[in-house]
């Protein structure tokens, strides 16, 4: 008999009308092709779990989806043609819409394999973001001041981009002019932009 989460019942009842049999229909199979699974809720959405993060359902206004923590390694380790079936899961605008449950049941058993195995969800690291031009009028004000300049000189490339984008983003030269005193003012003090919001030592 699985083991069902009132959260979940409550999140089917409350789902719009054409979601409700689609929602029922995937957690049932679910629960067929992994008896042990676990039933929760993460992110306010329905999640099953199996040895670690599994799968989850949702329900929006005019469509569901159904997806796998580990979706890339498991589309690349299905057939083609389940491959297809597992991309439809992102768009559910009626039951009709979903596979057969001997499609669903096979990609669901697929994903339970990488989750045996421990396979680990590869996140891929974004290029940083270049440093963008320090504003002349910054550069000039650092001159005179030896402290102000040497705190940005040796700061982190997101200390500089902190103050460097509020400087760059005033709407007008009075603005902008103001903001490069205070940005001068703070960086002789050693402060970064958003000194006011760390916490205190």
């Amino acid at each position: 008999m699985p083991t069902k989460d009132p959260r979940v019942d409550a999140y089917i009842a409350k789902a719009p009308a054409y979601a409700k049999p689609i929602l029922t229909r995937l957690r049932q199979v679910v629960h067929t092709a992994i008896p042990e699974i676990v039933e929760g809720t993460k992110w306010s959405s329905p999640h099953f779990d199996y040895k670690g993060i599994f799968c989850s359902m949702s329900a929006f206004k005019q469509h569901a989806m159904f997806g796998f923590w580990l979706e890339k390694a498991l589309r690349e380790s299905l057939s083609a043609t389940d491959s297809r079936a597992l991309a439809g899961l992102h768009h559910l605008e009626s039951v009709d819409d979903l596979p057969d449950d001997k499609t669903l049941i096979r990609i669901i058993k697929a994903g339970a394999k990488l989750n045996d195995a421990g396979v680990k969800m590869v996140r891929e690291k974004k290029p940083a973001k270049p440093m963008p031009t320090t504003p002349p009028a910054l550069v000039a004000a650092l001159k005179p001041n030896t402290r102000a300049r040497a705190t940005f000189d040796n700061a982190s490339p997101s200390f500089k981009r902190e103050y460097v984008d509020w400087i760059v983003d005033a709407k007008s030269d009075d603005t902008r002019q103001r903001r490069v005193e205070t940005a001068v003012e703070w960086m002789a003090e050693g402060k970064g932009r958003n000194w006011k919001y760390e916490p205190k030592k």
